[in-house]
């Protein structure tokens, strides 16, 4: 079975492409999942290009979607032949988190979906939405789930709510989508005038280019008449959070998802508390989501944007075009 590992030293150049035993016959309460597609986050990115350490050895990639090939004993959730996708936190079924780290997230604390086959417990996976393609499929673990969980499970998103998303990448694009899906109001920025204009096409109401226009959270509050947005997906962390609260109205929501701008950094608590914002983490979300977000796509029609595909041993290729942050949605691998 055809894997691709992290070894050492860590960094992109030093990913292999191994072969490894078959992972055999499911056995009670398991299923044995035939991956086809998996899709890169940041986090991947982290632990392959040796930011985030990792055992020696281990199989990358947190996302994995495929067909079931046979089910273990007692498995009646099931059977042959369903398309399903894994599950960003396995061990987080419902209810509050049980942990606060990524000790158990595939392809960082145990391996991950980089190869061609898996047995795992049922649990660990959840049907896919019918008629997606394998590949698509792929996307929601993570990036659709963070985008869900942040604006329909947290925030209550609801129609006539305005949405300030940072960014043009997979969690972004997603919760544009479900912004303009739910009747909400979807204010995109990015550095890049082709993917604000890219995003207009996708229904965003409002672009602003955060390179020209260092002070956009001011610019963002004005366009709504001085009211200030309901939601903001903050991806970029410290250094660009006073933004988003500025941007933010009086009693409003910032799901803090990202940290590209660094993991340490001022927070303007005056501002905050003024404003009496809900600042909250959100790392994914769990099984119960991610099957009530499957439900919510298939309703709305939703279907992700992919930019770019890469074979499984390409996969150091693939990391290499994230790195260059000119992606605009997805980039998928097909086994």
């Amino acid at each position: 079975m055809k894997a691709v590992i992290v070894s050492r030293p860590a960094g992109l150049d030093h990913l292999q492409v191994v072969e490894r035993g078959d992972p055999g016959a499911p056995g009670a309460g398991q299923i044995r999942v035939r991956l086809a597609a998996n899709s890169l986050n940041y986090h991947d990115y982290a632990v392959a290009a040796g930011a985030i350490p990792t055992a020696n050895g281990r199989v990358l990639l947190s996302d994995g979607a495929g067909v079931v090939e046979a089910v273990g004993e007692g498995v009646t959730e099931f059977a042959a032949g369903d398309h399903v996708l894994s599950c960003f936190f396995p061990y987080w079924q419902d209810g509050v988190p049980p942990h606060g780290n990524f000790s158990h997230v595939p392809g960082d604390g145990i391996d991950g979906y980089a190869c061609e086959a898996v047995v795992t417990p049922a649990h660990w996976f959840t049907r896919a939405p019918a008629g997606w393609t394998h590949a698509e499929a792929a996307t929601l673990p993570c990036a659709g789930l963070t985008a869900w969980r942040a604006l329909v499970v947290e925030g209550q998103l609801k129609a006539g709510d305005s949405v300030l998303i940072l960014g043009t990448g997979g969690v972004a694009i997603f919760a544009l989508q479900m912004a303009k899906a739910m009747g909400a109001v979807a204010i995109v920025t990015s550095s890049s005038d082709a993917k604000l204009e890219r995003a207009r096409e996708m229904g965003a109401d409002f672009t602003v280019n955060y390179k020209t226009d260092p002070e956009w959270g001011d610019t963002v509050r004005r366009w709504t008449g001085k009211r200030g947005v309901d939601h903001v997906l903050e991806i970029g962390g410290p250094g660009t959070l006073a933004q988003s609260i500025t941007a933010a109205r009086v009693g409003g929501h910032i799901a803090l998802i990202g940290i590209l701008t660094g993991i340490k950094g001022e927070v303007p608590t005056l501002a905050m508390m003024a404003k009496q914002i809900k600042l909250q983490g959100i790392v994914v979300g769990s099984r119960r989501h991610q099957e009530e977000m499957v439900r919510g796509l298939e309703a709305t029609g939703i279907r992700p944007v992919i930019d770019k595909t890469f074979a499984l041993d390409q996969l150091a290729d693939a990391f290499r075009y994230e790195e260059q942050a000119q992606h605009f949605g997805k980039i998928c691998v097909e086994t």
